[in-house]
């Protein structure tokens, strides 16, 4: 270990001198009280340390010593329900163990639970050759989540002794013969956490994340091992999108990274998640969800690490073949802790003060999603999906931090304050978001529920734009100019709008939507449109078809509100929407204004 001295203080930075064989990313003990700090910048033996604590009292002359090790996470039994720091300190631990509600410095606890004893049941034999990645064994980590303990990283010989039984995660449950000795392994791996896991194959996403979100699942649809990103102004919901698909999203984990946001919206989470039922697995949402907080009041340099300790979780995850969602809420805030620090090291500013590296940083996080075949003789598939929050100041999107975010992922949902203000919800504007998974996803749907449904969706979003370049005309010389088929066009328009694409998050049957709904859903609307147009096609008159339809477009209104359990009615109000707009038809002629 290397011991230097301090000889500058500046916030969350500190600059030691004698500290020639330290290396970049080393972490550090710094000062007397022994505060977390990472090495990120070497000139000559003065290095600069980023501090994950306050560095309030602390000054030049004190000592820092470096541990030789990079900032890791543990990975191990214990990690699911629990919710840490950006540098994964658990912070319910911390705070019985400090007796405060704030962060004491300098206290070193680990990241997980060292007493507590797990049942590890083993998956293989004395004498079987294993490979990094293979399974020796299994840990019932929750009633949803079996933990899948692997031969780490570098290691593969002959098994020489395999235990079963319940451990701690430091005891030694499996001995290897390699090429170079017997090595004893626990259930505990580390990994640094700036350095992707390595994978066998990287695949290309084509199965759906399905979100419960109709406007998402619909018209923008995401895909497990695809990226996303939620760019909007203060107040237009990207929290409650993001929380909603958190929620419902047909994962197996979450690991949801409030980086740099208000502390009560993580407060939301931690009281509304435990009472969640998952409705795939009848379980708390807490079963299948790992926190990390970093909230705007916490030490700014921690922040920077939060969204690399939360993906490096994703990634052991995805490598036991589970499929993940990452939320970071928000990476315009990470950005801005990488400006500060950036500014602290005097380095040449690029666009708006962030450093030069800004988009080969979001790039590197970004591209640590995707569908993938993990290590290990089994050939498992897992998923990581990293759906981040965007906040540009006065929800200007042509900003750096956006702008380098758009160009890596490939699903933009762009919310908009004026659909907000409207309490239109999920408030994602449709004619500037848009999908680079929609056909694969389409195609792909078409197959699964053995309709048009690519198509529908294609009618759906064309109405839609329709309806923008008649409101330019409505605007110029009023309604009655429009011909009938356009106004029953716009009336059709707003259906979509108000019975399909609004959703309202805090109604128990409306929050989720499942894909064979939506389908119906969608199907109702457009029937109408299609049986509206050929009834103006054979004659009948737009007011007629208005007013001898008020019931029916009333239950189509009021759809979104069928259980689950009950969409056989829906296709009962197919059936009435051909039934009713035949018989206007028919009886059609009488008025004439």
């Amino acid at each position: 270990m290397q011991q230097g001295r301090i000889i500058k203080v500046s916030g969350p930075l500190i600059m030691a001198e004698n500290m020639s064989d330290a290396s970049i990313q080393d972490i550090c003990h710094v000062g007397e009280l022994g505060v977390i700090g990472e090495i990120i910048e070497m000139r000559g033996d003065v290095a600069s340390i980023q501090v994950y604590e306050e560095t309030t009292g602390i000054g030049p002359g004190e000592p820092v010593v470096t541990t030789g090790e990079a900032l890791s996470v543990e990975l191990a039994p214990g990690m699911i329900a629990e919710m840490f720091d950006g540098i994964q300190r658990p912070l319910d631990t911390f705070a019985e163990v400090t007796k405060s509600n704030f962060l004491g410095r300098g206290v070193q606890i680990p990241a997980l639970n060292r007493e507590k004893k797990w049942l590890f049941e083993s998956q293989v034999a004395v004498g079987d050759q294993v490979v990094a990645g293979d399974i020796i064994g299994i840990v019932k980590e929750t009633k949803v989540v079996d933990h899948k303990i692997m031969v780490p990283f570098g290691i593969s010989g002959k098994i020489k002794e395999v235990k079963t039984g319940e451990f701690t995660i430091e005891e030694t449950i499996y001995v290897i013969e390699t090429a170079t000795g017997d090595k004893e392994f626990t259930m505990m791996q580390k990994w640094p956490v700036r350095r992707g896991r390595p994978i066998s194959e990287k695949l290309n996403p084509e199965v759906p994340m399905i979100t419960g979100q109709r406007v998402i699942d619909t018209f923008f649809p995401v895909t497990k091992g695809g990226a996303a990103a939620v760019p909007g102004p203060f107040g237009a919901g990207k929290t409650v999108v993001q929380h909603q698909i958190a929620k419902w999203a047909d994962v197996d984990l979450v690991v949801y990274v409030g980086c740099g946001e208000r502390g009560n919206e993580m407060t939301d989470v931690l009281n509304e998640f435990p009472e969640l039922i998952d409705p795939n697995t009848g379980e708390s949402i807490m079963e299948r969800t790992v926190l990390i907080a970093n909230t705007s009041n916490m030490p700014v340099a921690a922040r920077e690490a939060s969204i690399y300790t939360g993906i490096t979780i994703a990634e052991y995850f995805r490598d036991m073949g589970y499929s993940v969602a990452i939320m970071a809420d928000s990476t315009s805030r990470w950005a801005e802790a990488l400006r500060e620090m950036s500014g602290r090291l005097e380095e040449m500013p690029g666009d708006e003060g962030y450093p030069a590296y800004l988009g080969s940083r979001l790039a590197e996080y970004y591209e640590r999603a995707g569908q993938v075949v993990a290590l290990g003789s089994d050939k498992r598939e897992g998923s990581i999906t990293a759906i981040s929050a965007v906040s540009p100041s006065g929800g200007d999107i042509s900003e750096p931090v956006t702008q380098n975010t758009l160009r890596v992922v490939k699903v933009f949902w762009g919310l908009d304050a004026t659909l907000a203000q409207k309490r239109h919800f999920p408030s994602i504007n449709w004619l500037q978001s848009y999908s680079l998974y929609a056909s694969e996803v389409g195609k792909y749907l078409d197959q699964q529920l053995q309709t048009d449904w690519s198509s529908m969706v294609t009618e759906g979003m064309r109405i839609l734009q329709e309806e923008s370049q008649l409101d330019e005309i409505v605007r110029l010389v009023g309604i009655d100019s429009l011909s009938d088929k356009d106004r029953l066009t716009l009336e059709v328009a707003k259906s979509i709008r108000e019975d399909y694409l609004q959703q309202n998050a805090f109604d128990d049957v409306d929050t989720f939507t499942s894909r064979e709904k939506q389908f119906k859903m969608l199907n109702l609307i457009l029937t109408f449109a299609e049986e509206g147009q050929n009834a103006l096609a054979l004659g009948a008159y737009l007011t007629e078809i208005m007013s001898g339809t008020i019931t029916i477009r009333d239950q189509i209104a009021r759809s979104k509100y069928v259980p689950e359990n009950e969409l056989e009615k829906l296709d009962l109000l197919i059936d009435e929407i051909k039934i009713t707009l035949k018989r206007i038809v028919s009886e059609g002629g009488m008025t004439n204004d």
